[in-house]
């Protein structure tokens, strides 16, 4: 190991030594039980973008949970507060003058909605399958095979084997079940669909079909407009089937396809005009052909929906090892990760992120919510909207990384929604030109203030519009560029009225605003200006905004005046306890343990803070993180993976993992681990923390941001052995790496744009196939590599922190060319 590496790691954590590690083949990506799931959060996980479903795996009755994307309360609106603009100089005013307590209350009624907080997502009901004399069961398996996104179920009564298979296809738009068993007309069930809102449901044994419709509810003074339709239909049966008051009723067969088609009204946020039973019939019309033309025909639509999926999923291939604890069920697995080695469940649980972002965000979809697409309630947990101040942009943080770029076309969409209904938000709320939203919004892109004391953070724009620019990092597309550019101008439109002088520095500050979520300990208020989030959020927008329109050879006047911003931005500083400032005075209490570390966005997902450029800020965002502590709610403790991954600290990176793992069975507080499904717990359950772990072993194990593409950064030395295939650098490279006994054996990188590849690494690499490489010296001339010049830090202690160095680590240069593969070792 290097002596960089050495510096880096605290210290060899107590393991199992890992018995095998083959690269030939993945880790199994299968999650397995041996029992039913008892709770929600014990239920597999399907879904095709748009129709979610929980699959119990119960005996004696079968439940089927299921969503449509665009079930939502309430109707088309916003939910602006129109008196914000005359209240917005008196609550400045408080700010400056230190009347957090006036600012605060004023804040509340004046910006956060008296109203409508948004909307919740709703659960589509129930598909439930009872079996008559099936208490008695032995052999029991149920899985989700992330391999092909279906899940499957099997026992045996009586010397029969019992067969259940679900999956929601990505071709045909329906839920799929198919009911088996091995000897000729053992199944006996009745079919029924349910919902908590108690929609009527009608059987028609004629038709094979159980018809559900309703509306969704009111909420907060919005009508409910929603139109939802549930259609069941059994498409094939060799029995008998007839109808039983609302249910189906199937005997003497041995084989039974169950097809679900959801649709709703929704066409967009403003459009609510469309026929939802006209849609769902429509869909099953086709998806019934398809599923009966053949003797074939369910293989082969099976076939194509795992196709389908694969085509996303085999892109990325996670290998550290694996022991005989891959063996035992996953729950037992979770249940016990703290406690020993088991590599191959960190793998699993890398790809169960990929899993659920392909199986709830596909172009054409609504964007991943709070809980993904799955929610089984009719008044959700923060009622499963789109949280803006990091939770929506956790969902995507794996997407363009872990190759899986097309899926951020939902999120985009959102955004361009947003940045329409914001326009009315950014010049009827503060009497500003282009677009802004507050911390949360929903299906009907409300952009107003919501959940009172957190309702004045103004800054989401910024955080939305960073992630279109890093598409085009990634990508290179300048046709994606000139199509979000007015989006980007938008957000810099709003700062530049809505921007103030500090009175006491002199700098651009915004206000008013807050740190997420919390509260300083010296005001005991939320409420603030010039807080650290929203300087880096700015810093970002307009030296984005710069690049973009430079790029795209457009604005020169504009790309003049948003310089001068930058200029006038405030610094980072570090505090009196040697931490970075998360406010723009000193209130920082090294005892605080809050959940959210907003302001040390400058390090993840941003590179304003760097080992390289700008070595005392790395230093203090380090001791922030220790400060803060590592135990917290599941998705910061996901968070902290990205953050300890950046500070190159592969085992504080995996010390969080053994804190995420660990299986969690309440649905409240603020101690985080995982469910026996490998949903994240925050708990409740929040997608996001899924999502951010698999972000983290991606930084863990590929760096992009900091001029280099930088190999192993955050290895820990409990993996001394693996292979990643497929990751993505910014840049457009995909990068494939081997490593034996901690360091890196082999590396391929292919091209996809060209331009000068940059690597850094902890060892020297293996020797190149038939191309030239030369050591590295200057700047990084790839366009897409371009550093921020991040402002002097301001000091307000005087103590100065030690520093990691990374002058022994290995830089080398290569010129490629586009469609190109480089290889370096065997």
């Amino acid at each position: 190991m290097s002596k960089l590496l050495t510096k880096i790691v605290v210290g060899l954590l107590s393991i199992g030594l890992v018995t095998q590690c083959a690269y030939a083949n993945s880790d199994s990506v299968k999650l397995w039980y041996n029992g039913p799931a008892t709770s929600w959060e014990g239920a597999l996980p399907l879904g095709n973008g748009r129709l979610g479903a929980m699959v119990y795996g119960g005996v004696q009755q079968e439940t089927i949970q299921l969503n449509e994307d665009t079930y939502w309360a309430g109707g088309p609106h916003n939910n602006l507060n129109l008196t914000a603009k005359n209240a917005l100089p008196l609550i400045r005013k408080q700010l400056e003058g230190r009347d957090y307590a006036g600012a605060a209350d004023l804040a509340q009624k004046t910006i956060t909605s008296q109203g409508s907080q948004g909307m919740p997502y709703q659960s589509a009901g129930l598909l439930q399958i009872e079996f008559d004399g099936h208490q008695q069961y032995s052999d029991y398996y149920r899985e989700l095979d992330l391999q092909n996104a279906v899940a499957s179920t099997t026992y045996k009564i009586a010397g029969v084997t019992y067969k259940r298979e679900v999956f929601s296809s990505f071709v045909d738009q329906v839920i799929v079940v198919k009911l088996s068993a091995s000897e000729a007309g053992k199944l006996n069930f009745n079919l029924s669909l349910s919902h908590p809102d108690d929609m009527p449901v009608q059987a028609n044994a004629t038709q094979a079909t159980l018809l559900m419709q309703g509306t969704s509810p009111a909420h907060e003074g919005i009508k409910g407009q929603v139109k939802l339709v549930n259609l069941a239909k059994i498409v094939t049966n060799d029995g008998l089937l007839k109808q039983q008051n609302n249910k189906l009723v199937v005997s003497s067969a041995s084989e039974v396809v169950i097809l679900v088609s959801l649709a709703t009204n929704f066409v967009n946020y403003a459009d609510i005009s469309a026929n939802a039973l006209e849609r769902a019939e429509k869909i099953m019309q086709k998806a019934e052909y398809t599923f009966t033309q053949s003797d074939a025909a369910y293989t082969q639509a099976r076939g194509k929906h795992i196709q389908f999926y694969q085509q996303y999923f085999q892109r990325v291939t996670l290998t550290l090892g694996t022991n005989s604890f891959a063996d035992e069920p996953t729950h037992v697995r979770i249940r016990e990760f703290a406690n020993r080695h088991d590599p191959a469940l960190v793998s699993l649980y890398f790809q169960f992120g990929r899993y659920l972002l392909i199986s709830s965000s596909q172009p054409g979809t609504q964007a991943a919510n709070l809980q993904g697409i799955w929610n089984p309630l009719s008044q959700p947990p923060w009622d499963s909207k789109y949280t803006l101040n990091i939770n929506l942009e956790m969902n995507y943080w794996p997407s363009e990384s872990t190759q899986l770029s097309e899926l951020n076309e939902p999120l985009i969409q959102l955004v361009r929604d947003l940045s329409e209904t914001g326009q009315d938000a950014a010049s009827l709320m503060y009497g500003a030109r282009g677009w802004m939203a507050h911390h949360n919004t929903d299906i009907w892109r409300i952009s107003g203030g919501v959940d009172w004391s957190w309702g004045a953070w103004p800054t989401s724009n910024a955080w939305l519009v960073e992630h279109l620019w890093q598409k085009y990092l990634y990508s290179g597309d300048e046709a994606y560029l000139r199509d979000i550019y007015p989006i980007m101008k938008g957000a810099c439109e709003f700062f530049e009225d809505f921007l103030i002088v500090s009175p006491e520095t002199g700098w651009l500050i915004v206000s008013p605003s807050m740190s997420p979520e919390n509260e300083s300990p010296i005001t005991a208020k939320k409420i603030a200006q010039g807080v650290t989030l929203d300087n880096q959020l700015l810093f970002d927008l307009f030296t984005h905004s710069i690049a973009a329109a430079t790029i795209l050879k457009t604005d020169p006047n504009q790309r003049s005046k948003w310089r001068e911003i930058v200029a006038q931005l405030p610094p980072m500083q570090i505090g009196q306890y040697h931490q970075l400032q998360e406010w723009l005075d000193d209130w920082d209490d090294p005892k605080d343990h809050h959940r959210h570390v907003s302001h040390l966005y400058g390090l993840f997902p941003s590179n304003q803070i760097s080992p390289i450029r700008t070595p005392e800020l790395f230093s203090a965002a380090r001791v922030t993180l220790e400060q803060r502590g590592d135990p917290s709610t599941g998705w910061s403790m996901n968070w902290k993976i990205n953050l300890w991954a950046r500070l190159l600290d592969g085992n504080r990176a995996l010390k969080l993992i053994r804190d995420q793992i660990q299986l969690v069975d309440h649905t409240s507080g603020e101690e985080g681990g995982t469910y026996p499904n490998m949903f994240d717990a925050h708990p409740p359950f929040q997608i996001d923390g899924n999502f951010g772990f698999t972000s983290g072993i991606a930084e863990m194990l590929l760096q992009s941001q900091d001029g280099s593409v930088h190999l192993l950064p955050a290895l820990p030395q409990a993996w001394p052995e693996g292979e990643v295939k497929g990751l993505v650098a910014r840049g457009g490279y995909i990068v494939d790496i081997r490593w034996q006994k901690n360091q890196l054996s082999y590396l391929k990188v292919t091209s996809r744009l060209g331009g000068n590849l940059r690597l850094r690494s902890y060892v020297p690499l293996p020797e190149p196939h038939n191309f030239k490489q030369k050591n590295a010296i200057g700047e990084n001339k790839n366009r897409f590599y371009q550093l921020p010049i991040t402002k002097p830090v301001l000091k307000n202690t005087r103590l100065n922190l030690p520093k990691i160095s990374l002058a022994d680590s290995f830089l080398i240069d290569v010129v490629t060319t586009p469609g190109q593969s480089y290889v370096w070792g065997q």
